[in-house]
């Protein structure tokens, strides 16, 4: 008697571990289901297991609250199982979603350390792929994570202690008749039932999923050869995890069954399953939203594009300029205003080289060439003479010569001119002594400028006379700098060639004198003319002392007096003016001499 109740304890023992090893449960709808549940999940009044609620950047878990023993009687292998659930994702959008959710093999039901957005509430950044983890699940995933090496932005993937899958495929199933593959769309909002069989001898694990309507495929999704043993512990829990990341999105599970010790877990009954909360609510907030947002939005934009518009015609204007017919054949010679204007720097004074007689002068940079330039801005406000203007400004462009600056091109903007010169690195001859001039002084020194190598050239060549086009002829009109006009242009109006002898003449005396030539006289408080102040030293026999003193003994006397005298000897009345080639060959006689 006690023998056979031994052997009637025995065989009961054995029949509680074979229960206890053939797991198995069926949740058709989830109302009144003993699960453990975590986060923002909860189970709605309705049936739906929701695992996150539509609050951004937060995690939800549901696990079976009973540990399964997943090794079989050897203690070295896991043993086959098989689930089925059907899941709804709504996003906050129709078209975008975050992040997604995933059928979990854990360990543990701990969670606390993971993070919810792209780790899916399953792992951290620190722990991500350690082997530790014991972690196997199944990832619904509707972002593209780069840094796991998604595939794309809809996919399934089988995870093994990291979120970078050791398998994936985009969501869709293989047709039964063609074969052929469909799309799904896991944000669609609609349901979707998803099969994972896993045969413990062949290692492999199967993925499948279809709409919540068709049975299930024959040709799973996917298939991964995974040896479980080192991964899934014995016993482990067995449930769902969730999270979203920027955007909301509720990631819903309407039923699940599961399977352990082989066979396919129990099919759902679909016509008892909780429906997908209906959408048309938010369809309807956002027709509103949109009634109070389009109209702002509208006028934001047309002011936008008032403004824009406004902004465009101001720049047109602003780089505007006067272009005629005509001037097409002087192309090559035209610069834009709007590379003057940026080359400059917007004319600022910063840039600002002198003031001459007939305009500022800027020193600018090309914007394509980077070359550095000299721009001149004259004021042109008669259009009567200005084709014969422009045609000598191109005529100069074409001149080459060593004595003179060249003349680059030009540019026609709203009555002013701008020509556009190599650039002086040097400055003017006047103010090649510091201090030498005050500022502002406008004199024929001035318009000798001096190249990188201290070789000078003549500015402004040819513009006074060029000048004289677009204005009236029955005017008079005289150009040039007061002290170096001859006496008699007062009388006749018109420059003559032997006009620039005297004006050579002043310049040497300028030169030599260091002194300008109409001052102020320190005596007597007067206007000075330099012409009769070395005029009165030659006949007072101290022509010598005319000298500019800051020269100090740095020359010799034969050479100022020489070069004194002959610029006495041009600024003498027009009669006795030597020639211009007597003029600069008195002066070459000088350097010679020395």
């Amino acid at each position: 008697m006690l023998r056979t109740c031994f052997l009637f304890l025995i065989t009961l023992g054995r029949l509680v571990a074979a229960l206890n090893e053939t797991a198995l449960f069926t949740f058709n709808g989830f109302s009144g289901a003993n699960l453990s549940l975590d986060g923002m999940a909860t189970v709605t009044p309705d049936g739906l297991l929701m695992l996150t609620n539509g609050t951004t950047a937060l995690k939800g878990h549901a696990f079976h609250p009973t540990p399964l023993r997943f090794h079989g009687a050897n203690g070295r292998t896991v043993a086959s199982f098989s689930t089925a659930f059907v899941f709804g994702i709504i996003g906050q959008y129709p078209d975008v979603s975050s992040q997604g959710m995933a059928f979990v093999v854990s360990a543990s039901r701990d969670f606390s350390t993971a993070l919810p957005g792209h780790f899916l509430g399953l792992v951290n950044a620190a722990d991500n792929g350690n082997a530790g983890n014991h972690l196997l699940a199944v990832e619904l995933d509707t972002v593209l994570n780069a840094e796991f090496r998604d595939i794309d932005d809809n996919h399934v993937g089988v995870d093994v202690n990291s979120l970078t899958s050791v398998r994936a495929a985009s969501a869709g199933y293989y047709d039964d008749q063609t074969g052929s593959f469909r799309n799904l769309s896991l944000i669609s909002r609609k349901a979707m039932q998803v099969w994972v069989e896993y045969d413990g001898r062949a290692m492999e694990l199967d993925v499948t999923m279809a709409p919540v309507e068709m049975p299930k495929p024959k040709k799973p999704l996917l298939s991964a050869v995974v040896n479980l043993s080192e991964v899934v512990t014995d016993p482990a829990y067995v449930g769902f995890s969730s999270a979203t990341g920027i955007i909301f999105s509720h990631h819903y599970v309407l039923g699940w069954s599961f399977k352990l010790n082989g066979g396919e877990a129990p099919a759902l009954n679909v016509s008892m399953l909780p429906a997908l909360p209906r959408t048309t609510t938010g369809n309807k907030t956002r027709l509103k939203v949109l009634e109070v947002v389009l109209p702002i939005a509208s006028v934001v934009f047309a002011l936008a594009l008032a403004t824009a518009v406004v902004a465009a015609a101001k720049r047109r204007a602003k780089f505007a300029e006067l272009r005629e017919d005509w001037e097409a054949g002087f192309g090559s010679h035209r610069f834009a205003y709007k590379d003057l204007f940026y080359a400059t720097g917007g004319f600022k004074d910063r840039n600002l080289l002198g003031r001459g007689g007939f305009g500022r002068v800027y020193m600018g940079v090309l914007p394509k060439s980077k070359a550095r330039v000299a721009v001149k801005r004259v004021s042109h406000e008669s259009r009567q003479g200005i084709k014969e203007f422009v045609a000598e400004i191109v005529s100069l462009g074409r001149l080459r010569h060593r004595s003179v600056v060249q003349l680059l091109g030009y540019c026609r903007r709203r009555g002013e001119l701008l020509l556009v010169y190599d650039y002086m690195p040097n400055g003017s001859l006047d103010r090649l002594g510091e201090g030498r001039r005050p500022p502002g002084h406008q004199g024929q020194a001035s318009n000798v400028l001096l190249d990188a190598e201290m070789s000078g050239r003549l500015g402004d060549f040819g513009l006074s006379r060029m000048y004289d086009h677009g204005t009236d002829p029955s005017t008079t009109h005289v150009v040039g700098t007061i002290g170096y006009l001859a006496p008699e242009l007062g009388h006749r109006a018109k420059a003559a060639p032997a006009t620039d002898v005297f004006a050579f003449g002043v310049f040497l005396l300028e030169v030599t004198c260091g002194r300008p030539p109409v001052g102020e006289d320190d005596a007597q408080g007067s206007q000075a003319v330099l012409v009769d102040w070395v005029l009165h030293h030659w006949r007072n026999g101290s022509i010598t002392e005319a000298a500019d003193p800051r020269l100090g003994n740095d020359y010799a006397d034969g050479e100022v007096q020489l070069v004194l005298k002959l610029g006495l000897h041009c600024s003498h009345p027009l009669a006795v003016w030597p020639a211009r080639g007597l003029a600069c060959g008195g002066l070459s006689s000088a350097l010679t001499a020395t």
